[in-house]
């Protein structure tokens, strides 16, 4: 900047040769030079963003691709996208700093909130539904009943699909297993699900898109639509959360990214093919790999793009976890939400 802050022994040994109006005049200017130079020291340069290479996270994806945040902060804010493959993993990263903002599932978000202590909180909601109930043909499974003796895949113990599982288990007066039920619950990765069906490893699977199209394009059945195992499909399948320090130390970024959040929000809506075409090609980009154009379009019938966040699912999401002994206590609403 050109300016050699000279601290308070600069100031006295310039005032023994100048008047004591300049000499208090001086030490103002570097007073102020001092202190803006302390503010300037403490911003945060930077703002880490986590997130899946899921359709399920579509205003992440389309975001990053378009550059959308970094052109609403400017030059002088870095802006770093961080892919994560499980809830756990993000929320680690929360805990320890490494990202600030984070799109994710209901139930990590919850699971961080409590184990956080409020210092994990959602901030708004993402996307709704996205996720079905498949079964293999010649499963002799017409309901949710006959389940009772199948083993059921869902992506990760703990996560929103499996309890949903349990939820809609309960329901229909089924236990799994470890709760001395009759359905063996088994977490298998979403892509090795097809192959395990085929071999009849798996019966049915309540797996998120676009692993469901890309089921029924295998062959697989669907038992139960996005619609129709809970809340007409108007549950969150992800939420975005922040950390409570970054909010409070950087409310303009927040804002700016909410605004960012809400303008992709409606991108995709307003025009659903350009903006499908965007989102396939970051997901190339990012795993090397694009969806089908049948598959990422059907995923997107089952998908709500929705900056609205349903609390009463979040909340009723909380008490399956803490039933199911995934919390040891239901977050307090006050420190959940961010407003």
């Amino acid at each position: 900047m050109g300016f050699k802050v000279l601290g308070m022994r600069g100031v006295v040994d310039a005032c023994k040769s100048i008047s004591r109006r300049r000499c208090m005049a001086a030490a103002a200017v570097m007073l102020v030079l001092w202190l803006a130079g302390c503010a300037a020291a403490g911003e945060d340069r930077e703002v880490s963003i986590g997130y899946f290479n899921n359709v399920t996270h579509p205003q992440a994806l389309y975001m990053k691709a378009q550059k959308m945040l970094e052109e609403s902060l400017g030059a002088d804010k870095e802006v770093n996208w961080t892919a994560f493959n499980a809830g756990p993993a993000e929320v680690e990263a929360l805990f320890s700093g490494d990202i600030d903002i984070g799109y994710i599932g209901p139930v990590p978000a919850i699971s961080a909130n409590v184990k956080s202590g409020g210092d994990v909180r959602i901030l708004t909601g993402a996307s709704t539904g996205g996720a079905i109930l498949v079964k293999r043909p010649g499963a002799g499974i017409e309901s949710v009943n006959d389940l009772d003796g199948k083993n059921v895949a869902v992506p990760q113990i703990g996560n929103t699909q499996h309890l949903s599982l349990l939820k809609l288990l309960g329901e229909n007066r089924l236990k799994p297993m470890t709760e001395g039920g009759t359905v063996t619950v088994s977490a298998v990765a979403n892509a090795d699900v097809a192959n395990m069906m085929a071999r009849g490893d798996i019966d049915a699977a309540l797996v998120p898109e676009p692993w469901g199209a890309s089921l029924l394009q295998n062959g697989g059945e669907v038992l139960l639509d996005y619609d129709e195992f809970y809340m007409e499909g108007k549950y969150n399948v992800s939420v975005v959360v922040v950390r409570r320090e970054f909010l409070e130390e950087n409310p303009d970024v927040v804002a700016k990214f909410l605004a960012g959040h809400e303008a992709a929000t409606e991108a995709i809506n307003e025009n659903k093919e350009n903006a499908l075409s965007v989102i396939n090609e970051e997901l190339k980009s990012a795993t090397g790999k694009a969806l089908g154009e049948d598959i990422i379009a059907e995923s997107f019938e089952k998908i709500g793009v929705s900056a609205e966040l349903n609390r009463e699912s979040v909340l009723d999401f909380a008490q399956v976890s803490m039933e199911q002994g995934f919390i040891d206590e239901l977050p307090d609403e006050a420190s959940l939400f961010v407003k």
